[in-house]
C-alpha cells in the first residue's frame, strides 16, 4: 500500500528515500567540538532505523558560537574530518546525511541541560563572553552580550562560510542554517533582541539584512547541486516579537537566494514565552509558508504517530516531517511507522528476522 510518508523526495541532486527527518538534537557530549563514538552510535542508529535523512545537531561555526562548552563544532578541519566516518555510515544505511550549522549568540556560554543549563560567566574556567545583535541578555541570569560591530558581522559571516566548506569536505549532502530558537541569526530577526540603530536594526528589511547576508554567502560556496535548508522560529510567541507574517517575508527572500526548504519550528526567544504546545502545534506555520510561497517546508513539533505524520503530508501542510524526542525514545520509529501504515518497507538484513508479520 502506497503512503506519502514513504515516498521518495528529491531536492536538487539529492533524493531522500522517505519523508522522515531526524531533527538536529544537541548532545552536549564533546569538550573540544570533535565528534566521537557517541555521535556515530547516536546518529547511526537512526539511519539504521529507517529515516530518510539524519541531521547532525547544531554545530558551532566558532568557539564563541557554542551553546555550551561541550557542543559539537565545525570551526576547524579536525572537527570536519571526525564527522566523515559517521557521514559514511549514515549513507551506507541508505539515509541522507545532513548537518545544521549555528551560532548561539546571546544564549552562548551555558552549561549543558543535564548539568543544570545555567549561564557560565565570562572569565570562569569554561565560560566566555557572548555576542549578539544588541546588548540585551536572554534572561536576567544570562551575561549581557557584547553588541556586534560591523567587523564582527563580517567575521561571523565568514565563519558560516568556512563551516559550510568544511561540511562539504565531510561529505554531507544537505546543509541547514540555524535561524531559530533565539540563537544569533534569529536574534537579528526579532525586534525583541535586536534594538540596533544602524542598517542591521529597526525595520524588517534591516533586521533581515544580516541573516540574508549569511545565507547568500553560504549559498555561494555550498555546491549548486546540493540542497540548502533553513530552520526558523516562525513566531516568538511574544506580542510585538517575530511572527508568522515576518517569517513569510523572510522565507520569500531566502527562496530568492536559493534556499530550498524552510524547516518550521518556533519559540526560543524569551524564557517566559507562553507556547501552546500540543500535537502538531507548529504545523500551520509550515502549511502557510508552503502555500503562500510555493516553497517546500518541513513540519516539526510533537509529531509522534504514523497516521499523524501521514495526514500532515496528505493534506498538503508540509513536504516532510522532522521528529526529535520521539526518535530519541525510539530510533526505529520509521520502521514501525511503515508497519502501522501497511507499507512493505525493507528492514536492515541484520534485523530482518524481527520484522513484524502481517
Amino acid at each position: 500500500m502506497s503512503k506519502l510518508l514513504f515516498t521518495p523526495w528529491q531536492l536538487r541532486s539529492v533524493t531522500l528515500r522517505n519523508r522522515i527527518i531526524v531533527a538536529p538534537m544537541c548532545q552536549y557530549s564533546t569538550p573540544d567540538g570533535v565528534a566521537r563514538d557517541w555521535h556515530m552510535v547516536h546518529l547511526g542508529s537512526r539511519a539504521v532505523g529507517g529515516a530518510g535523512m539524519v541531521m547532525v545537531e547544531a554545530s558551532a561555526v566558532s568557539p564563541e558560537g557554542r551553546i555550551s562548552p561541550d557542543d559539537l563544532g565545525i570551526w576547524n578541519d579536525a572537527q570536519s574530518a571526525a564527522l566523515r566516518p559517521t557521514v559514511s555510515f549514515i549513507q551506507a544505511q541508505g539515509a541522507v546525511a545532513a548537518i545544521q550549522i549555528a551560532h548561539a549568540g546571546r544564549k552562548a556560554s551555558t552549561a549543558a541541560p543535564f548539568h543544570g543549563g545555567t549561564p557560565i560567566p565570562p572569565g570562569s574556567e569554561r565560560g566566555w563572553q557572548p555576542i549578539g545583535a544588541s546588548p540585551l541578555p536572554f534572561s536576567p541570569q544570562h551575561t549581557v552580550p557584547a553588541e556586534m560591530s560591523v567587523k564582527d558581522l563580517e567575521r561571523v559571516r565568514d565563519d558560516f562560510v568556512a563551516a559550510a566548506e568544511r561540511a562539504h569536505a565531510a561529505d554531507f549532502s544537505v546543509l541547514e542554517l540555524h535561524m531559530a530558537h533565539g540563537y544569533l541569526l534569529h536574534s537579528f530577526l526579532s525586534p525583541i533582541s535586536n534594538q540596533r540603530q544602524d542598517r542591521y536594526g529597526g525595520s524588517l528589511e534591516n533586521r533581515l539584512r544580516f541573516p540574508l547576508e549569511v545565507a547568500r554567502a553560504v549559498r555561494a560556496v555550498w555546491p549548486e547541486e546540493l540542497p540548502l535548508w533553513t530552520r526558523i522560529s516562525a513566531t516568538d510567541w511574544v506580542p510585538g516579537g517575530w511572527d508568522i507574517e515576518q517569517s513569510v517575508a523572510l522565507a520569500g527572500e531566502l527562496k530568492k537566494i536559493g534556499v530550498d526548504v524552510i524547516d518550521c519550528s518556533s519559540g526560543g526567544m524569551t524564557p517566559d514565552a507562553q507556547i501552546p504546545a500540543g500535537p502538531g502545534f507548529q504545523v500551520p506555520f509550515a502549511e502557510r509558508i508552503r502555500h503562500e510561497l510555493q516553497m517546500p517546508t518541513v513540519a516539526v513539533g510533537l509529531i509522534t504517530e504514523a497516521m499523524q505524520a501521514e495526514q500532515i503530508l496528505v493534506t498538503g501542510q508540509a513536504d516532510a516531517v522532522a521528529l526529535a524526542r520521539e526518535l530519541l525514545r525510539n530510533p526505529y520509529w520509521p520502521l514501525q511507522a511503515a508497519h502501522a501504515l501497511g507499507v512493505d518497507w525493507s528492514w536492515p538484513p541484520q534485523y530482518d528476522r524481527a520484522k513484524p508479520s502481517r
